[in-house]
């Protein structure tokens, strides 16, 4: 056969494998058998390995895990994967469904129902019809790349049918099939293999595996939910109409989706699926409910991290009981004394809880908590596990009540009320366990992802005098460090070049590692792309924050509150003199330009002078995109040592392919 015929063939078969997939995993209907469908793929692997130039990253061949991954590579997404605030009530839903009636200027709206999936959140991009890109919804605003995973799950298309537009991107929720999941766990024993806990978490851990052919081994789907953006001339009335459009390109849609047209409509759907739970082959926890029209929903807007025009209706939470063997206090970063409750272990919806927040003293004194007691754990969905009640029936006489402390169980510091919140405070600045809990945030990976400073290298700093707040990271030498149990001169000279390297990070990230009450990650990006540096923030009033869509009283108030305080102001000026990067990327005009805008880079190999983080900075910071995987709409494949197969994907699809040197020349050049 010559590469003419090849090809035809090969172009055949995908259609045809493609078609059959869908038949089989999207719409449950199989027209052939296994043995049918096996030997059309055998016959297209074969062709395929005689003609290794004609494989594309589209071929159903390819779903087949690759080469495992050293790490993941963080996605920004460039609409945000939002949150939704939940509802636990018929009185909570009526109440939501009221102030969006009010703000639709007293206009009935009807409501897109949906069944809420206990998975995990992803994004896909497509590029004319083709998967190039899908990334977990990480914290919203950046995520972490898993194209190579989500590839090896056949109910996503990898090409998508019919008439499609020149790019879109799509959310779903990955998830494990519960009868997948028990014959899967019965293998795991079978062999002598340790046996996972729930679908939820086996689900999680199988698409963040850095070897794509575990990945491929477990058989996870997916249900698309959401359109998040699509280039073309298409245009949609309401929230069901995307849905049936995503159904039409062969994206799996549930077929539960239901259209309520009032409140009372919206509970007889959560109420039968309430009923219902059993028939389901995967985990769910509640009802979406989403105002349908999208005219509404672009009105509504969201507010923080959560769309105003959507709610999760919560199913009841799952139960147990057990014993209460001891209440501890922790200390927060903010100064909080946090209780918690020490349990008996027990086993609540596949998960064994040995632990259970209690929120703050007036909670265990509404409840009448004692230590000792008989009490109701409940767990919904991924939530903390919470004491609902004590069952004071089987009370002895021996249980102990509980007393709130007047004095840090920490470092001994007087305890405060603050006004109108319930939690106790520490009033020490200088309270150790505050600073450990506040290190530990700041050199997250959410934060100034300061590798080999988290965990007890922060409590060992702190205990050893070498931190008295924060801004020391930024001061540490190390002569000091090397006099630190366990701490030689290769580990000290890692963590002061992490700690460097940290002064590159965007000052939103700054913003989050401040731990600020109310103002994470999405909120400190929001707010750094309304001001041109942390120190134009600082200077800034209540009255401009509030005027900032999604910022409302609580969140400027808190930040007021934090920049006003001169012990914050003293590590701001120690971030200052450290070098720190508090100017934002809009304003930053001299590290941060468009020379590459419009541009998609693919990274592969090993460089010499970058770690694959930093080349993506560098790309992105000049207004150029990163991708995972090469498409007709890459633009060029920068390629180190020990490159692999991208060299021979770019070279079969006309991609240019350039060097360390050659793209170093490419921003100088455009530079001048």
């Amino acid at each position: 056969m010559d590469i003419k015929d090849a090809t035809n063939r090969i172009i055949e078969l995908r259609s045809i494998i493609d078609r059959h997939n869908h038949l089989y995993f999207v719409e449950n209907n199989p027209e052939i058998g296994d043995g049918q469908f096996d030997r059309l793929m055998l016959e297209l692997r074969t062709l395929e390995d005689s003609f290794p130039d004609l494989v594309t990253n589209q071929s159903p061949t390819q779903r087949v895990g690759a080469a495992p991954l050293t790490g993941f590579s963080e996605i920004s997404h460039n609409i945000p994967m939002l949150s939704l605030s939940n509802a636990f009530s018929n009185k909570d839903l009526s109440a939501w469904y009221q102030r969006h009636y009010s703000m639709l200027d007293d206009t009935d709206f009807e409501m897109a129902c949906e069944l809420k999936y206990d998975g995990l959140a992803v994004s896909l991009l497509y590029e004319q019809g083709l998967f190039i890109q899908g990334a977990t919804r990480g914290n919203g605003i950046t995520g972490e790349d898993v194209t190579l995973n989500l590839k090896t799950i056949n109910s996503i298309p990898l090409r998508l049918h019919g008439e499609f537009p020149d790019l879109l991107e799509v959310r779903g929720e990955v998830y494990f099939p519960k009868s997948e999941f028990i014959k899967f766990n019965a293998q795991r024993e079978l062999e002598g293999l340790q046996t996972y806990a729930n679908p939820r978490n086996t689900a999680a851990g199988s698409l963040r595996q850095l070897d794509s052919n575990v990945t491929a081994k477990r058989p996870l789907d997916i249900y698309v939910y959401a359109l998040a953006q699509i280039q073309s001339g298409i245009s949609f009335n309401t929230q069901l109409e995307t849905l049936d459009y995503l159904k039409s390109l062969g994206f799996k849609v549930n077929p539960n989706n239901s259209l309520a047209k009032t409140v009372s409509e919206v509970v007889k759907y959560h109420n039968i699926w309430m009923q219902n739970l059993s028939s389901l082959d995967y985990d769910c926890d509640g009802i979406v409910v989403k105002v349908n029209r999208l005219d509404y929903q672009q009105h509504l807007g969201n507010v923080g991290r959560e769309p105003r025009w959507a709610i999760a209706y919560k199913f009841p939470a799952i139960q147990a009981q057990t014993r209460l063997m001891d209440i501890r206090l922790n200390v927060g970063r903010t100064g909080s004394i946090n209780p918690y409750a020490l349990l008996d272990p027990v086993e609540v919806g596949g998960v064994i809880v040995k632990q259970a927040t209690l929120h703050n003293s007036d909670y265990i004194y509404s409840k009448d908590l004692r230590i000792g007691d008989w009490v109701v754990i409940e767990r919904a969905g991924e939530v903390i596990p919470q004491i609902v009640r004590s069952d004071k029936e089987k009370r002895t006489g021996s249980e102990t009540p509980f007393t709130m402390p007047v004095s840090c169980p920490s470092c001994n510091g007087a305890l405060v009320n603050k006004a109108d919140e319930a939690a106790i405070y520490c009033t020490n600045a200088t309270c150790p366990a505050q600073l450990e809990r506040l290190v530990e945030h700041f050199v997250s990976k959410g934060a100034m992802d300061i590798e080999g400073m988290g965990g007890k290298v922060g409590v060992s700093l702190i205990q050893n005098g070498l931190i008295a707040d924060v801004a020391d990271i930024y001061f540490l030498q190390k002569d000091k460090l090397i006099q630190i149990e366990r701490m030689g001169e290769k580990s000290a000279d890692n963590l002061l070049r992490a700690i460097n390297k940290s002064k590159k990070q965007p000052p939103a990230r700054v913003l989050t590692a401040l731990g600020i009450p109310h103002v994470g990650s999405e909120i400190s990006y929001l707010l750094m792309d309304k001001f041109t540096s942390i120190d134009e923030l600082i200077a800034s009033d209540q009255e401009t924050l509030l005027n900032i869509p999604s910022i409302g009283p609580k969140i400027s108030e808190s930040v007021a509150e934090y920049f006003n305080n001169p012990n914050n102001s003293r590590i701001i000026a120690k971030f200052r003199s450290a070098g720190l990067n508090m100017i934002s990327a809009s304003t930053s005009s001299s590290e941060n330009t468009n020379l590459l805008a419009n541009l998609r880079f693919v990274v592969t190999g090993r460089l010499d002078n970058y770690s694959r983080t930093e080349i993506q900075d560098v790309i992105k910071k000049h207004g150029g995109k990163v991708s995972s995987s090469i498409s007709k709409g890459t633009d060029y494949l920068l390629a180190g040592q020990d490159a692999g197969s991208k060299l021979v994907t770019a070279s079969s699809l006309g991609i240019q392919v350039i060097t360390e040197t050659e793209f170093e020349s490419l921003i100088n050049n455009r530079t001048g």
